[in-house]
């Protein structure tokens, strides 16, 4: 029993020596840096019609039924998916009674599309009577390839990082050796469109319609990795 005790005791003993044990490997810390910009090629647009009179004189006034399915046609005709265009919202969802309390009332809808350029965006508002836009504006972009980029932007900073290593290292006779630590450092970020509401109204030439004015900018990624590698003789 007594030996056994001992035994005990001794394995405690190695385990905790184990633990305080000093890592004496001489290392080197860096980090490195990788950067890109691409331009966006899926880009998300709000585009909100409303009723509009044809005639001032007659009244006569255009339904949301109808631009609705104008809207719809000019879609599909400049070749984008169905299931790329949705309806964001609708003003006033009851406007059947809106209209009867109100025969002056216009209705309104918004809707979204993702498209792959603005010159097809720009194809359907020509398409379209400006009298029935009431204002575009960009959502948000992004880009198709965007994982495969973070990807090799990330295996970039972690090269970078090693050929800093190497020739600090090399500075001091030197090599570098396995690498101990590898660290992300999250500094992922890119700006999202800046755009002005109202961009195309109603009361706007064919032209002003077809010409958001819209502050689009190129997607900038940046990584950095941090990195711990052994040095050698």
């Amino acid at each position: 029993m007594k030996r056994f005790f001992f035994l005990a005791l001794l394995s405690l003993f190695c385990l905790y020596s184990t633990a305080q044990t000093v890592d004496t490997r001489r290392k080197i810390e860096v980090s490195g840096t990788a950067e890109a910009e691409v331009t966006p090629d899926i880009i998300f647009v709000g585009i909100s019609l409303k009723e509009y009179y044809r005639d001032g004189a007659s009244k006569k006034k255009v339904d949301i039924e109808t631009i609705e399915k104008q809207l719809q046609s000019v879609v599909l005709s400049a070749g984008i998916p169905k299931e790329n265009f949705t309806i964001n919202n609708i003003a006033s969802y009851n406007y059947n009674w809106e209209k009867k309390k109100n025969p002056e009332f216009l209705a309104r809808k918004q809707y979204r599309l993702k498209v792959t350029d603005l010159n097809k965006f720009n194809q359907i508002l020509n398409s379209l009577d400006p009298k029935a836009i009431e204002y575009t504006n960009v959502e948000s972009y992004d880009y198709s390839q965007i994982e495969t980029l973070k990807r090799d932007l990330k295996i970039k900073a972690l090269q970078a990082a090693k050929d800093k290593a190497s020739y600090l290292a090399a500075a001091v006779n030197d090599r570098v050796g396995a690498a101990l630590e590898v660290q992300e450092i999250n500094n992922e970020f890119y700006p999202q469109p800046m755009y002005r509401a109202n961009v195309a109204m109603a009361e706007s030439k064919a032209a002003d319609a077809a010409m958001p004015d819209i502050d689009f900018k190129k997607i900038k990624l940046n990584y950095q990795m941090r990195a711990v590698f052994e040095l050698t003789k």
